[in-house]
């Protein structure tokens, strides 16, 4: 089945424009992060290989990959010792020697064909997939129980990040620069700013890819920059307990399509894995490792987008996700379709999500992704 409506233009302000006071009201909680961040041209999509300020890290990272994998993807999982807390932002175990008692991590991922693989995305906790501008998408992945070596390519932020950010009880926020909008608007707020302009010794540009593809940093570094920070994020999900049912209502499916534009996304639940595999343009999303990206939950969340007013340097629109307020959602969750609506009532507090007789949503612990895609883009393979 495919939902049949399509909302046509929003020529709204933007929501984040308009919250730009309230933004500024909040506390700045990044004075352990020097520096200000550089404005990437019309948009940041164009300006990220211009970063003439990024100076190369005096820190090696591990050799990651070059380009699209082309095998298939593996399915190994590495077995670590767990502890007996439940991590907040995943409802599971965190593993053994986490120190739970520290900010979440928040880092704006690259998904441009050539930005893929991507290093990182199976160790964090939640991935938000924005459109931006050209029908392509960037993820914001969240990292707070399990920590990665590599994480990358860390591209640019836009708007859209900032409802999420503020949600996760001052995160820090690893970013390769944004329109100069944008960046005000992230330095008015609680984030913690360690993106590169503020921090450029935890990162570095790879020679093996080329630029704006190419910028590379890890956890542990950006956790040094202020390592006594005991911020931890509020569950932003609920979970359920051993042996609870799905709801009625929940039915099997295959899997769903996302359609951005010129990027679409495939998730397929995968019992082996207990988890929802994915393909972007007919190809395996995996990770540098060749491990297949399957995340434990899946949302999708149906947004309007409004034109901010800016453009990229190739002159697209940037658009701009409205996700304070409400509409419709899809849950995927241990192999079955919940449909429901999700609900932000302002800018700091988190998205709720209801099934269809206005009951939460509980999730299965593990990483969840959201999708944030425009009303009426996509479709339930049963």
């Amino acid at each position: 089945m495919a939902i049949e409506t399509t909302a046509g233009p929003d020529r709204r302000t933007p929501v984040l424009l308009r919250a730009l006071a309230l933004l500024a009201s909040l506390v700045l909680v990044a004075a352990a992060c020097s520096g200000g961040g550089g404005d990437e041209g019309a948009d940041g999509a164009g300006g990220d290989a211009s970063s003439s300020t990024t100076t190369e890290a005096d820190i090696t990272l591990p050799t990651v990959g070059g380009g699209s994998s082309t095998s298939e993807p593996s399915s190994t999982t590495q077995v670590v010792e767990l502890a007996d807390v439940n991590a907040p932002l995943t409802g599971a175990p965190a593993p053994a020697g986490v120190d739970l008692e520290r900010p979440a991590i928040a880092v704006k991922i690259d998904n441009a064909p050539a930005a893929r693989p991507q290093a990182g995305l199976n160790q964090a906790d939640m991935v938000f997939e924005e459109m931006v501008e050209g029908g392509l998408s960037r993820l914001l992945a969240v990292f707070h129980s399990r920590d990665a070596e590599v994480v990358g390519p860390v591209r640019s932020a836009r708007s859209t990040d900032i409802p999420i950010l503020v949600t996760l009880n001052s995160p820090m926020f690893a970013w390769s620069g944004a329109n100069q909008v944008f960046a005000n608007q992230i330095r008015a707020s609680a984030i913690i700013d360690v993106g590169v302009e503020a921090v450029p010794n935890a990162y570095e540009r790879r020679n093996d890819r080329r630029a704006p593809s190419n910028l590379f940093t890890g956890t542990d570094r950006l956790r040094a920059v202020a390592p006594d920070l005991t911020n931890t994020p509020n569950p932003l999900l609920e979970y359920r307990l051993p042996g609870e049912e799905a709801p009625a209502g929940a039915r099997p499916i295959k899997a769903v399509e996302v359609d951005y534009g010129a990027n679409s996304a495939v998730h397929t639940w995968d019992p082996s894995v207990g988890g929802w595999t994915r393909d972007q343009n007919g190809s395996p999303h995996v990770d540098t490792d060749g491990v297949a990206i399957a995340p434990t939950n899946v949302i999708v969340q149906f947004v309007q987008y409004v034109n901010t007013g800016l453009v990229d340097g190739a002159g697209n629109p940037v658009p701009e996700a409205q996700l304070v307020g409400s509409g419709d959602a899809w849950f995927l969750i241990d192999g079955r379709l919940i449909e429901g609506t999700w609900v932000k009532e302002n800018l700091t507090v988190p998205t709720q999500y209801f099934d269809s007789e206005s009951r939460p949503v509980k999730f299965m612990p593990g990483s969840t992704w959201t999708l944030l895609p425009r009303t009426g883009k996509a479709t339930v393979v049963e």
